[in-house]
């Protein structure tokens, strides 16, 4: 396996991770609908309502991080990072990753499962009038820990890479959101050809330029 595949498989294993998990938001909007029923219609509110909807939430938010991460999606401050070169933006992220993330996430990792092995062997439950247990709550906490590790690993191998070639290595990229904007576009029936094919076709570039950005590739 050469390490652009390698590179790409985690990407992949992200990916699949953060979708699997991102069902959760519809299974958080079931519940709470559900609640909103029972509380305003039957007058019958349920005690556990609200640390399950803390639960669901924090898993999604928590699973999503390898994701963000595989799609260059997390928040950056990039008004001098935009304009450095390729090979200056990776020994600058290179950095930062063994300065900061590697040891807050395996510390994240380690010190989740001590608090989950914790949870597990006094079998803890929330406070109210159906409890809910917490310990399959807080093995979520190692496993997004891992899974955002090994993203980890695979974007410092990034970084190096630029730093030989001068250029950052393509990521296996997910369906963005102008394209389910062309699509909308595409089958509207209020919208000429011409007009559709500018709007798409302006989306499009905004959308490379924001990739481009965000992935740290200098033009």
């Amino acid at each position: 396996m050469n390490v652009q595949r390698f590179l790409h498989a985690v990407d992949r294993f992200s990916m699949v991770v953060g979708k699997t998990f991102a069902w959760l938001i519809v299974v958080l909007m079931l519940v709470v609908c559900g609640e909103v029923f029972k509380r305003y219609a039957l007058n019958a509110p349920t005690a556990w309502i609200f640390d399950a909807n803390n639960m669901l939430y924090g898993t999604l938010f928590m699973m999503g991080g390898a994701y963000t991460l595989a799609q260059a999606g997390h928040v950056r401050g990039d008004f001098f990072y935009g304009s450095m070169k390729a090979r200056t933006q990776a020994a600058l992220d290179l950095a930062l990753f063994a300065l900061f993330f590697l040891p807050g996430v395996v510390a994240l990792t380690w010190s989740g499962w001590t608090y989950f092995n914790e949870s597990l062997a006094m079998r803890e439950q929330t406070f109210n009038a159906d409890p809910l247990p917490l310990y399959p709550f807080k093995f979520v906490i190692p496993v997004a820990g891992l899974v955002l590790l090994i993203q980890g690993v695979a974007e410092m191998v990034r970084c190096v890479l630029c730093l030989k070639t001068g250029a950052w290595t393509p990521r296996l990229n997910d369906a963005q959101e102008m394209d389910v904007v062309g699509d909308q576009l595409a089958g509207s029936s209020y919208v000429d050809e011409a007009d559709k094919r500018e709007v798409i076709g302006k989306a499009k570039d905004i959308e490379q330029a924001a990739q481009q950005r965000n992935a740290g590739i200098s033009q």
